[in-house]
């Protein structure tokens, strides 16, 4: 993914609210399978690391693109966002 797309991506993903809250049980297999099946309907997902979570939010982000197979497009703070295009219509189109 080129900065040019990872900006874009970005610039969408600055409206969405967080879909999923990682908690003190931290990354649970529950969690990683609802993100994953979340990719069905939308191809950015924004993710929230709760203050009781004591692992660090980027190292949770990376697990879970890895899981997942999708892309790590930023982590700020206690957020992260994740990419992941439909493979058979991609809604989002990258520049």
């Amino acid at each position: 993914m080129t900065s040019k797309q990872r900006a874009y991506l970005k610039s969408l993903a600055s409206n969405l609210d967080p879909i999923f809250q990682v908690g003190k049980s931290s990354l649970t297999p529950e969690l990683t399978e609802a993100i994953s099946e979340a990719f069905h309907n939308n191809e950015l997902i924004k993710v929230a690391v709760l203050k009781n979570c004591l692992d660090d939010p980027g190292e949770i982000a990376r697990t879970v693109a890895e899981r997942t197979h999708s892309q790590l497009v930023q982590v700020i703070g206690k957020k992260f966002v994740l990419y992941k295009p439909d493979k058979e219509k991609p809604r989002i189109q990258l520049p």
